[in-house]
Parts: structure tokens; C-alpha cells; sequence
């Protein structure tokens, strides 16, 4: 696909430009290159996007139906280019989203927060599509820009996306998580993959004064937030400023979880048996919500798996990630109290309770009171506030 080949004067684009506009993400000094960096030429024919209202993937082929994937690509939505880390093959969605274009929203909300000047290095982690690093690339130049993806057959596409536009930031094959040191030091570092805990790479390779812009969650559940975190004296500290869902980098997705292993360490019949007062309502708050990330923050190396509901009933399983230790509360329509089972030395409804608790009392603070100091050792410690008033250790399962 070729610039020249690609519909340009396209209502559907023009339309989006529109809502970004509104919505405070697109702003002034970024409206240029959002105008000459086409989303719809880093796109392959061969695509899924993503239904926000359904959470399903649908499969698109601009061969087929050239006007369904325009319109998909002028979408606000996320579009799926790669499943199953390249092994899926056929045209049905795969099992595990792997590469992806991000919400046309998210990435100039994030490219806004980078706060760039003329003449900046940036590095861009996690090239995907190659849009993203095309936009800085058009706003600071060809020699200011890395872009690193861990995957060989994505960064070729993008690289050959890229030039084709007449784009050239640096390539990089290689694990995000170290960075790059070849184009070091940064000004600013930008992430558009998940990260559990901060790259000392990262922090090491920016310059004092520079900023590491990146989604970061815990192994609590799939909720992160963006960390605008300044680096300075060996660490890099700051706050959360929205609340985002990202795939994660390849070593920080976490150890999967094997339920039978632990309802056979821990047979539900011999587990500890109470009730709970805490409504499904109060507990089951979805997806983009501020309580999943607070709970990540506060119970350490344990996750969270909320089934859907059936015949008026869910289960919200909770599985520590050092032992075998279990939670079950089980939620069911018209009872007043939930039935509570756990097993193992961690009493893992207990602790989400006391984290549910800690957030009420402070008033039920959303992700932008929090923050991250992240060291050049590895240590990571969230806030609430002020760093000097409140804050705890946070110790990643990855």
C-alpha cells in the first residue's frame, strides 16, 4: 500500500479529527502531523478492530470491503495487526492480541502529555504499526527518533510503512524493556505497551530533567495507568495521569494461571467459609474504573479474574501468585450477602477487603492522586498524594 494508493480526502477521517479535537487530546502543535500522518498507511489489508461496546475483535479485509476498513481505520478504536505473537494464520481473530494500532485518541492524548520540543530525542517503545513513531518522527526529524519492537516481522512492516511516507527514525529490533543505549541519552521516553514494572534501562538512558511517558499496572488484572514520571538523581518519579488498557510487553505479562492447580491444593470443601456485606455493585466496577488499579496498588502478587455473570450469578476468583492461595466471592442477584471462600496461608478476600476499605476512607481517590517513584535499582514505590506523605512499596509477580 502506497501513500498515493490510500482514499486521503475521507469524511470519516476528517470527522475524527473533529472529536479529537473537542475532546482536548489533539492539541494545536500536534494537529500538523495528525493531518499528514494517515493512521490508514500503517494499517494492514488484513486487520481486526476492536469493538469497545461488544470487547470482541472483528475481522476486516480491505480487499473484500475496502469501505468497512475505512471506516474501521477513521474509527476511535483500537485494530488488532498481529495475534498470538505471529503464529496465528487464517483470518478468524487468534487467542492473544500481540500487536496492535492504538486508539487514535490514546496516542495523541499520550503524544500531547510527551510535551516535546524541537530538537529532542525521543525513544518510542513498542513500534507496532509504526504510526506512532511516523508522528514524532514528522513533529522532531529523522535523527531524533528510536523505534524498538521486539518482534522482527512487525518492525519490518513498520519500517517499510515508514519509508514509504517518507519517514525514517531509527529501527530497532530488540526487547523494549532494555531500551536502546545506541541512541541514548533521552529527552523522553513514550511506551505503547504495559508495563508491571518500570525498565531501570529506561531510567538510565534519559537524560535528568527528561520524561518516561508509559501504561503501568500491576498483576492485579489488565487495569494500568500512564505514569508521567521526571527523571532526575538516579530514579524517576510522578503521577498517573488516565486510565488506559494496553497489551503488555512480552516479559511483563505474567505467569498464567493454572485454576485446577489451585483448587487442588486447596479443595473447595475444605476451604474457609464466610459471608461478605461488600455488594457485587460496589466490587464489579469494569473495565477503565479506578477501584482495579487501586487494588492492584494495595494486594500485592495476586490476581483477579471476574467471570461473567450466569442465572444471576458471579464468581470472582483471586489467586496468589507466590503460593497457591485462593479467594472465591461468589455474588448472587437478590441475596444481601455473598458467600466467601479462601484457602491457603494468604487470606486474599481479607486483604482486597482491607485495600477496599483503605480506598473508601480516603475519600475513593481516582488513579491522578496516585503515583510511581521508580529507581535505578528496580525498586518501585506508589504514592498517594505526595511521596513524602504516603506511600508503600509495590513489588511486581514479573
Amino acid at each position: 500500500m502506497t501513500y498515493d494508493s490510500l482514499r486521503m480526502d475521507r469524511p470519516g477521517r476528517k470527522e475524527l479529527g473533529r472529536v479529537l479535537v473537542e475532546s482536548g487530546v489533539l492539541s494545536s502543535d500536534w494537529a500538523p502531523t495528525f493531518a499528514a500522518v494517515d493512521r490508514a498507511a500503517f494499517l494492514p489489508d488484513l486487520m481486526w478492530p476492536y469493538d469497545m461496546t461488544t470487547g470482541a475483535s472483528a475481522t476486516v479485509d480491505r480487499r473484500d470491503d475496502p469501505d468497512g476498513w475505512y471506516a474501521a481505520a477513521d474509527s476511535n478504536v483500537p485494530v488488532v495487526i498481529q495475534w498470538d505473537d505471529g503464529a496465528h494464520r487464517g483470518t478468524e481473530p487468534g487467542r492473544l492480541s500481540t500487536s496492535s494500532s492504538s486508539m487514535p485518541s490514546v496516542v495523541y492524548g499520550l503524544l500531547r502529555d510527551l510535551a516535546v520540543e524541537d530538537g529532542m530525542r525521543v525513544l518510542d517503545v513498542g513500534t507496532g504499526t509504526g504510526e506512532t513513531a511516523g508522528a514524532l518522527t514528522h513533529r522532531l526529524g529523522r535523527h531524533h527518533v528510536t523505534t524498538v519492537d521486539v518482534d522482527r516481522a512487525v518492525s519490518a512492516a513498520a519500517r517499510d510503512r515508514l519509508r514509504r511516507q517518507g519517514l525514517y527514525p531509527e529501527v530497532i529490533v530488540g526487547d523494549g524493556f532494555e531500551g536502546h543505549p545506541g541512541g541514548a541519552p533521552y529527552d523522553r521516553v513514550l511506551a505503547t505497551v504495559g508495563i508491571r514494572r518500570m525498565p531501570t534501562a529506561w531510567i538510565r538512558q534519559t537524560r535528568p530533567g527528561g520524561i518516561i511517558l508509559a501504561p503501568w499496572g500491576t498483576a492485579y488484572g489488565n487495569a494500568d495507568a500512564v505514569a508521567r514520571l521526571t527523571v532526575g538523581d538516579g530514579k524517576a518519579t510522578g503521577r498517573f495521569t488516565r486510565s488506559v488498557e494496553f497489551m503488555k510487553l512480552r516479559s511483563q505479562r505474567g505467569p498464567a494461571i493454572d485454576h485446577d492447580a489451585y483448587l487442588s491444593a486447596g479443595p473447595l470443601n475444605d476451604a474457609k467459609r464466610t459471608t461478605t456485606s461488600l455488594t457485587e455493585e460496589e466490587f464489579v466496577t469494569g473495565r477503565l474504573t479506578d477501584l482495579p488499579f487501586v487494588l492492584g496498588l494495595r494486594v500485592p502478587r495476586c490476581r483477579q479474574a471476574a467471570a461473567d455473570k450466569r442465572e444471576g450469578a458471579r464468581p470472582v476468583w483471586f489467586y496468589g501468585l507466590t503460593d497457591l492461595s485462593w479467594a472465591c466471592v461468589l455474588f448472587r442477584d437478590g441475596e444481601r450477602d455473598a458467600t466467601v471462600w479462601q484457602s491457603g496461608p494468604r487470606r486474599l478476600w481479607d486483604e482486597v477487603t482491607d485495600a477496599y476499605r483503605w480506598w473508601k476512607d480516603r475519600g475513593s481517590p481516582d488513579v491522578t492522586r496516585f503515583g510511581l517513584t521508580a529507581d535505578a535499582r528496580g525498586g518501585q514505590r506508589a504514592w498517594l498524594d505526595d511521596p513524602a506523605h504516603e506511600a508503600w512499596a509495590v513489588r511486581p509477580a514479573v
